[in-house]
């Protein structure tokens, strides 16, 4: 059985039940979602031990299978949201959302699969640990906010020198901060990074470009939101910007599925040159 406890099964309500619904599910959807994703007879009356509405029927699974299955299912149940949430346009409500379902998923025992060279990445880059990377990512999050912010910056500069990115501390210049630096291939790119409940907005996203607008025409911005990016923040930012965005979100794809922290900022760099779109989401790149 799942190694889910009873504070496991509130975040699970958070994130995808409401009044006994799952997201927004029909009847027959949902069925179909269990059994084109997971291979499950959902309406099978053992599932409803607990009474038949689609939320008590998902706790009930989750409580009875095993670990890998647990995990599967609620993998399955983010990118559903995600895509249902992407679609509408709607905004995160939930503070920390992907944070809290990514501790739920280390606490049950999900952990990133051991680092394996991919195709694109130097040998230089074996010293990358994705494992111990993402469970630092996790264990930020159970710091305080204050703290949290000066450590995240921290964990970043260790990030990019496990890819050999030269990376620099964050620096100050006379009325500003930057929170630091790093090279990619030829490119400087300034570091811009935030760790905050609420998605990061248009106010911050034009402050960043502005510091760059004061560099060298050939300096790039990085900026990294650990909560993710507004909808409506990146649609007023516009396109064309020298400036490329990373989320929480992308560094766990990053790590479960082992890949160079290189090849994902050059594939977001390469698709912001043909597109103009300065957010793609690693999912959307390989």
């Amino acid at each position: 059985m799942a190694n889910l406890r009873s504070r496991d099964m509130m975040i699970v309500d958070d994130l995808f039940i409401k009044d006994g619904y799952v997201l927004k599910f029909s009847d027959a959807t949902y069925a179909t979602f269990f059994a084109e994703e997971l291979n499950v007879k959902i309406d099978d009356p053992k599932y409803s031990a607990e009474g038949g509405s689609k939320g008590k029927r998902l706790r009930y699974f989750l409580r009875s299978v095993d670990d890998a299955l647990a995990v599967k299912t609620l993998k399955a149940l983010w990118d559903y949201r995600e895509m249902l949430r992407e679609r509408s346009g709607e905004e995160e409500k939930l503070p920390n959302a992907h944070g809290r379902f990514l501790e739920l998923l280390a606490r049950i025992g999900d952990t990133p699969a051991p680092a394996k060279p991919s195709p694109t990445v130097e040998p230089n880059f074996a010293k990358a640990n994705y494992a111990e990377l993402q469970a630092s990512l996790l264990f930020l999050g159970t710091m305080a906010a204050q703290a949290r912010g000066f450590a995240f910056e921290k964990y970043l500069k260790q990030l990019f020198d496990a890819f050999d990115l030269e990376a620099r501390s964050a620096f100050r210049i006379v009325g500003e901060q930057i929170d630091g630096s790093f090279l990619l291939g030829d490119e400087t790119y300034l570091l811009e990074a935030k760790w905050q409940n609420e998605q990061t907005g248009i106010g911050d996203l034009h402050a960043f470009h502005g510091k760059l607008d004061q560099k060298a025409a050939w300096a790039r911005g990085l900026f990294v939101s650990y909560s993710g990016f507004s909808d409506q923040g990146l649609q007023a930012f516009g396109r064309g910007k020298r400036v490329i965005c990373l989320d929480g979100a992308d560094l766990a794809e990053a790590f479960t599925r082992a890949l160079g922290l290189p090849d994902v900022l050059n594939r977001k760099v390469r698709r912001a040159a043909e597109t103009g779109a300065a957010f793609v989401r690693v999912r959307d790149l390989f």
